[in-house]
């Protein structure tokens, strides 16, 4: 069993950053991969980002490649998702996830376990 929790949401201006985390209760945590997805009102939750189990490889959506870093600190069952010029379109609640096998990364149905949601708004 793990339980996620995320923070670090908020309120910014386009091109401004934000770092989200996701600590992670458990003593597993460093077994899962761990991923990001978003989910804009009206919109199918989305992949974002993922990281695998040892931090070594590291995957991303089109949209956010070159914008955003998933990073993961396991001995603190730590996932973080540093965002950079951040555009409106950005805009959503952000969700962490853990997923047990390798692949499949951006499938949500891969993942076991999410978190609750942190806001993520971006004004234009």
């Amino acid at each position: 069993q793990v339980q996620l929790v995320e923070s670090g949401g908020g309120l910014v201006q386009a091109g401004g950053s934000l770092r989200l985390s996701c600590a992670a209760s458990g003593r597993t945590f460093s077994s899962y991969a761990m991923g990001w997805f978003r989910q804009a009102p009206g919109k199918e939750r989305e992949f974002v980002a993922a990281v695998s189990w040892s931090g070594s490889n590291t995957y991303y959506a089109d949209s956010v490649k070159g914008r955003f870093t998933i990073s993961r600190d396991n001995a603190k069952n730590t996932v973080y998702l540093q965002m950079n010029s951040l555009k409106p379109e950005d805009t959503a609640v952000y969700y962490c996830a853990a997923h047990p096998r390798s692949g499949a990364y951006s499938n949500t149905h891969a993942y076991d376990y999410w978190g609750q949601g942190t806001q993520v708004t971006v004004s234009s």
